[in-house]
């Protein structure tokens, strides 16, 4: 058996019959619930959700984006199923929400409640389906090329040991100007592999804590845009024998949000103009924790996010104008220290960190 098989066995133990209960979690990430920004529509679903679904939910906070009516939506770790039929409450009849989990008994939970939330919602069709499998190995579960607008991830790719190929099979099935969306779990250092020899690290997501700027690198390689942050907290770590063997690392709860650029594109600057037109967004549209773009009023941004807007599901709702003239780029420590977390939390004050 390979070390990515036995990690995989001991997390499916973990979340299959060892947890019951989200307080059952040795980390507390409920802080994150306060950073990242939810629209009405998505505060309302949650309410229509039952109990026994949101009882089981190990995630951090509510990862919804915007726009998502109509959407075909993929959840890499889907697990109890909670964000799935928020989602599936968002995209309307007309849209479809697939979740991917490998631990079978909560696919199990999660199936069990389709026919509760089509009646709940409304529909005369179930626009959701649970599929049992490794978000790493999409294609075995029949997943195709260029299926899905959006993918998102709560917390979930913290736990899988190979990562790269999670960013590659993300890339596989989204298609042109879709967008990867999701909270993880992050370090503030390179890990030691003595940590992740730990069953219990892993399972609580901190063994397998990308460091962040190790993010970055990865998710461009395949030919994603470069990550957006939109928000950070500070995970807690709420049992001493846990802390004594994290030692002096840090760790955040992040938001990121990426997009499958086009192959042939022009990239060039412009000025864009948010129309005010997304629903639960009408004075301003905050797209991450540096660009807010509010209703008719023309912003600046650089040849890729202006590429990120204009072939994604955004651009109905903007106004674009080139800018002929081109300005250099900044070294690489300029250009991506806004992107790390914890300068984030250290500036918004979000949470105490207790282990450190």
């Amino acid at each position: 058996m390979s070390q990515d098989s036995s990690i995989q066995d001991q997390v499916k133990i973990y979340y299959g019959k060892r947890l019951q209960r989200s307080e059952d979690l040795n980390t507390d990430v409920s802080c994150c619930k306060k950073t990242a920004p939810q629209s009405k529509s998505a505060r309302d679903a949650m309410t229509l959700i039952h109990p026994e679904i949101t009882q089981r939910y190990y995630g951090c906070g509510l990862v919804v984006p915007e726009i998502l009516e109509g959407c075909h939506v993929l959840d890499l770790g889907s697990g109890s199923g909670r964000d799935c039929y928020i989602l599936s409450k968002l995209v309307g009849p007309n849209g479809h929400v697939t979740g991917v989990d490998m631990t079978v008994e909560l696919i199990q939970l999660a199936s069990k409640y389709i026919s509760y939330h089509q009646e709940k919602f409304g529909y005369k069709e179930a626009n959701i389906e649970f599929v049992q499998g490794y978000i790493e190995k999409l294609g075995d579960t029949g997943i195709q090329n260029n299926k899905f607008d959006v993918l998102i991830s709560n917390c979930v790719i913290c736990l899988c040991p190979d990562k790269k190929a999670v960013f590659e099979e993300a890339y596989r099935v989204l298609k042109e100007g879709g967008e990867m969306y999701f909270s993880d779990m992050y370090a503030s250092e390179a890990l030691d592999e003595d940590l992740k020899e730990d069953p219990v690290l892993w399972g609580e997501g901190l063994a397998g804590a990308l460091y962040w700027k190790d993010l970055i690198s990865l998710v461009m390689e395949f030919g994603f845009s470069k990550p957006y942050l939109l928000s950070a907290s500070n995970v807690v770590i709420n049992k001493a024998e846990i802390l004594k063997r994290t030692g002096n690392v840090r760790y955040a709860s992040a938001t990121y949000r990426f997009f499958k650029l086009p192959v042939d594109r022009s990239d060039q600057k412009a000025w864009v103009t948010y129309k005010g037109t997304v629903t639960d967004y009408q004075d301003q549209l905050v797209f991450d924790s540096v660009h807010t773009f509010k209703k008719e009023k023309a912003v600046e941004v650089d040849a890729e996010l202006a590429m990120v807007l204009k072939t994604s599901r955004f651009a109905p709702h903007f106004v674009f104008q080139p800018i002929e003239c081109e300005t250099p780029l900044k070294d690489g420590s300029q250009q991506y220290c806004h992107l790390n977390p914890f300068l984030l939390v250290d500036k918004r004050g979000s949470c105490i960190q207790k282990c450190s």
